[in-house]
């Protein structure tokens, strides 16, 4: 089996899993509609202030989601042995974490990013300010699957790593959120918003290229 095919049958395989746990499939997704949605009844139907906050808000419920989904990145395969089977495996450890964490985003991270325009009609966003929070979104949302597959690695043998994994991943994740949630804000005040877009993208492409050998390594680390 060539490298690309081993590529592909990882992430076929941890879809086809995530597709017989629905219900743990839709926990991300139902909390983060209800983060977001909650914000409008607490703070009451006022368009100006919900629209100001809403990249904010969305940005957040995002975070939270995608923290919500990564203790599990590893730990089923941990439990059933296949996690060895990959340390194991003739092909390169990191491109299997990748397909791996391309699964996990597939999983959660897309569904979010296609239930956002509603939430933001929810929010009062307007129609300009929604596009560039998609953008942000689609450049923020792998970053935090990759790097959350790298605090994942490192605390899958912790029988209780969900808090260690948030100790880790929340200082990673701060950045892209002010620049996810700057961007579309930065547009609404009539700013330059290409800039934050370009660097949203350089981390994007070094989170890519860097994340699976760092998770790797810990992953080595672990369960060696």
């Amino acid at each position: 089996m060539d490298a690309s095919l081993a590529f592909f049958s990882v992430l076929k395989r941890d879809l086809q899993i995530a597709g017989r746990r629905r219900a743990e499939l839709a926990n991300p997704m139902v909390f983060y509609a209800i983060v977001v949605s909650l914000f409008p009844l607490a703070l009451g139907a006022e368009p100006a202030l919900l629209a100001r906050i809403a990249p904010g808000v969305i940005w957040v419920g995002a975070l939270l989601s995608a923290l919500l989904s990564m203790e599990g990145g590893f730990r089923s395969d941990y439990d059933d042995g296949s996690l060895e089977q990959l340390l194991l495996s003739p092909h390169p450890l990191p491109m299997l974490v990748a397909a791996k964490t391309w699964a996990h985003w597939l999983i959660s991270g897309l569904p979010m990013l296609l239930a956002t325009p509603v939430l933001a009609i929810l929010m009062g966003l307007p129609f300009a300010s929604t596009l560039l929070l998609l953008v942000s979104l689609l450049l923020g949302t792998p970053v935090l699957s990759l790097m959350g597959t790298v605090g994942a690695a490192f605390t899958v043998g912790l029988r209780r790593g969900g808090v260690v994994l948030s100790l880790i991943l929340l200082p990673l994740y701060v950045p892209v959120l002010i620049f996810g949630a700057g961007v579309v804000s930065y547009g609404v005040d009539g700013l330059p918003v290409t800039p934050l877009l370009y660097l949203m993208a350089a981390i994007l492409v070094l989170s890519t290229v860097l994340a699976p050998f760092a998770a790797a390594a810990a992953l080595r680390v672990s369960v060696g």
